[in-house]
């Protein structure tokens, strides 16, 4: 991409900060982190005004309900809306990031007329349900049965690790269609449905973090209907369409989180010099080194959403190159807080907490870092899979 910006691209900057720098003090306080049906009204809220102002989905196809903006103005919109400390996309991350340009790319034209304009307005909140409690890091090995019934599927098995699953509406739902056997692989048949999370048979069982947070969930299912109608590709076909949103999840999910923790990295050194910590030449290397990494993962980030870009929308494989080398850097980037911080890092109420333990999970969500070397090994490198 050409990093130079277009006149055009500097009006649309300022245009986006002078409108963030009129919204962001009308915003109401953000709600206790425990409080999710709070949360989930806060970020609906802050979506409703993004879309008000046509700033949601603005990356989209404007057939999906988009704005059909450039890479380069995403990319804009991303550094300025982190820069000001706007909200981010919160409790619709799923329905954000994941479900929703799923469906723009591979749904009907009355799927994405059905899901995509309540996504975008904030009115509807997905869920993902793709992990399984005996799958472990093998998605395909989920064991979720959907069996035919007439227009129905009827749904029996269990989820794990469902994010936000307490306050969604609907669940991006990964199951199998078609039984593994000696003429049937087990990623052959899986199917990718859309499942309202108030149908019959559905329960919800919240999973506490190390953190006391729970933005997790244990789901169970029993005999669900869900209409063939949802099924968002062909049935058995769904481990292709999980692929995309994959793509999507390990490709242009974190963007906004790169910018966020270059802010991090800033305010770090800001602390370090506060406290006499910037004393330290070592504390200094491990600084500024980090500092180099997550400059060179925002060129990646560049580079991964303008491929996306040439490529219909969808990111490549370059997106696991991205949550491989940013899920360790964040790791090493929080565990320099406590460096930082010391036993100002020990309060378990503190925000620095909270960030550093969730970083620990970042090298096992959305494809832990041992698939990521592999997809880099045989789909980049070209090196034989491992028996």
């Amino acid at each position: 991409m050409d990093l130079a910006y277009t006149e055009e691209e500097r009006e649309f900057r300022a245009r986006l900060r002078a409108w963030l720098g009129k919204t962001l003090p009308e915003l109401p306080a953000r709600p206790s982190p425990d409080d999710w049906p709070g949360r989930r009204a806060y970020d609906a809220g802050w979506q409703r005004r993004l879309y008000d102002a046509g700033y949601a989905g603005l990356h989209w196809p404007v057939d999906a309900g988009g704005r059909g903006a450039t890479p380069t103005q995403h990319l804009i919109f991303l550094e300025e809306t982190e820069r000001a400390g706007a909200p981010y996309v919160g409790a619709n991350f799923v329905g954000l990031l994941h479900a929703g340009p799923t469906i723009a790319a591979e749904g009907t034209a009355a799927q994405r007329a059905r899901w995509l304009p309540p996504v975008l307005r904030g009115d509807e909140v997905w869920c993902q349900g793709f992990s399984e409690p005996d799958a472990g890091s093998d998605l395909a090995a989920l064991r979720t049965r959907a069996v035919r019934d007439g227009d129905d599927y009827v749904i029996t098995g269990s989820k794990i690790w469902t994010s936000h699953a307490e306050v969604a509406d609907w669940c991006e739902l990964l199951v199998r269609t078609d039984p593994v056997s000696e003429t049937v692989p087990k990623h052959r048949g899986i199917s990718w449905l859309a499942m309202p999370m108030d149908a019959p048979g559905v329960t919800v069982r919240p999973l506490r973090t190390l953190a006391g947070s729970t933005e997790f969930a244990e789901v169970f299912l029993d005999e669900v209907r869900v209409p063939v109608a949802n099924r968002v590709g062909d049935e058995n076909d769904g481990w292709r369409v999980t692929m995309v949103t994959l793509s999507f999840e390990r490709g242009t999910a974190f963007v906004g989180e790169v910018v966020a923790c270059r802010r991090t990295l800033g305010a770090l050194a800001r602390t370090a010099r506060a406290n006499g910590r910037w004393d330290d030449p070592v504390l200094r290397r491990r600084l500024g080194r980090l500092y180099g990494e997550f400059g060179a993962l925002w060129r990646l980030t560049q580079w991964n959403v303008s491929e996306a870009e040439a490529c219909g929308g969808v990111p490549g494989v370059g997106g696991s190159v991205f949550k491989l080398a940013y899920s360790h850097a964040r790791q090493e980037l929080y565990d320099a807080a406590a460096e930082v911080l010391g036993a100002d890092c020990l309060a378990l109420e503190g925000e620095w907490v909270a960030d550093r333990l969730s970083s620990l999970s970042y090298t096992i969500a959305a494809g832990t870092s041992q698939i990521q070397r592999n997809i880099v090994a045989e789909r980049i490198l070209g090196l034989p899979k491992g028996r």
